[in-house]
């Protein structure tokens, strides 16, 4: 019987996650879609300048602080005003930070999570609300009655009812995700599904056996042809060999003796694709962006937008959070896949993302039409304040130095802290 059981469980926890190593793509002429670039009615005025000011930061930030390396893409009405790198990929050896080096995107791919389960709900193939266990019975938790309720919606918004951050330290140990799974039926549980938040990478990653037994493919393999391909993401790829057969990526660094020493990428969370597998470059999270502000229609419609950006469940703990959330913050939520957030009384969509030695950031306002992507290769928190910088001035709200940066004009003397 424990054989039986087994078996059946790594015919859902691993078939799913399993993809060719290697995932690049060809080049961007495939991506033939119509952009929409039609103002919205609360678009803002032109935002060249303010990002030609926030570049401006970017590169003294990358100068000042000691940064090894950056790399930033703004978004409005549909068009990218800025997308380029700074700094260099190693700090021992210098090559440059470009718009096509890959980065490390930690959970910024819980995103691609959320949308590809959209796309899929919407051809049909899969149910936001039907129970995961009519596709994955092999599935359970501790409290088999409540485990049977699960849903794909509970999923992809961390309301599975298990404790923040369940067995994540396994997979940092090294352990399989297959038999990490399995021992979810085993782990302390927090509420009954569908009752509190509690953010996870191990019971998120249900989602690509969803989709494996949904349409029979891997899920990595279903992003590139759905979300990467056809929106020209062409550096975008999956694992640890995607990044380090990208013909330029970024090396991960964390603090070490006398400033930031590069490491070598460890493979843990690359065991989790729809947490936290994808590697991208600043152009390909600029038209990803543009596809989530409803600029890329054909690829990504308006209906799954709406679905994967709506409020699930309540995370007031971002707001006493410290920096920009304390002060900007009204409001926040989790979606599917993505943050949803009051940015002083103007809905944002947002994610952040971390692993060793990389961090990362994507927000939108969708009202105001207008975004901001930021990727670094450091563990330093000082990049976080670029966004509330250049949203800030968009809106025209009070100045506040959120980067730590000396004479940046009549800023009051806060920095954020992610």
């Amino acid at each position: 019987m424990k054989a039986m059981k087994a078996s059946l469980l790594l015919s859902f926890f691993v078939l799913a996650t399993m993809a060719p190593r290697q995932s690049h793509l060809a080049d961007s002429t495939r991506a033939s879609g119509v952009i929409s670039l039609a103002k919205k009615p609360g678009a803002l005025a032109d935002q060249n300048a303010n990002a030609r000011n926030i570049e401006a930061l970017a590169q003294r930030l990358v100068s000042e602080k000691n940064l090894p390396g950056l790399a930033m893409a703004i978004v409005q009405d549909g068009q990218i005003i800025s997308v380029k790198g700074y700094g260099v990929t190693d700090s021992q050896q210098g090559s440059p930070v470009m718009p096509y080096t890959v980065f490390r995107l930690a959970s910024l791919s819980k995103g691609f999570a959320g949308t590809l389960s959209g796309q899929l709900v919407e051809e049909g193939a899969m149910s936001w609300d039907s129970p995961i266990i009519n596709q994955l019975p092999a599935f359970k938790l501790q409290d088999f009655a409540s485990g049977s309720t699960v849903t794909v919606r509970d999923v992809l918004s961390h309301r599975v009812g298990l404790r923040d951050h369940t067995f994540d330290s396994a997979l940092a140990g090294d352990q399989p995700y297959a038999l990490i799974a399995e021992r979810l039926s085993d782990a302390p549980m927090s509420c009954s599904p569908g009752d509190c938040y509690g953010y996870q990478n191990i019971a998120f990653s249900l989602i690509g056996d969803m989709t494996f037994a949904a349409t029979g493919d891997f899920y990595p393999h279903q992003v590139e042809k759905r979300i990467f391909s056809p929106l020209g993401m062409t550096n975008a790829s999956y694992g640890l060999d995607g990044l380090m057969g990208s013909a330029s990526w970024a090396k991960p660094h964390i603090r070490g003796k006398g400033g930031w020493v590069p490491v070598a990428p460890n493979e843990n969370f690359y065991r989790v694709p729809p947490a936290a597998g994808v590697n991208a470059s600043i152009q390909d999270m600029a038209q990803w962006l543009r596809a989530q502000m409803g600029h890329r229609t054909d690829v990504i419609s308006n209906e799954v937008l709406n679905d994967i950006h709506s409020k699930q469940v309540a995370t007031p703990g971002e707001i006493r959070s410290s920096g920009w959330r304390a002060e900007r913050l009204n409001s926040a939520y989790y979606g599917l896949g993505w943050r949803v957030m009051n940015y002083s009384g103007r809905n944002m969509i947002f994610h952040a993302g971390a692993v060793r030695g990389f961090r990362g950031m994507i927000a939108f306002l969708p009202d105001q039409d207008i975004g901001i992507v930021v990727l670094w290769n450091s563990e330093s928190t000082m990049p976080t304040g670029l966004m509330p910088t250049f949203f800030d001035t968009a809106l025209g709200l009070p100045s506040r130095n959120w980067l730590g940066l000396d004479n940046l004009g009549p800023v009051n003397d806060e920095v954020g802290a992610d």
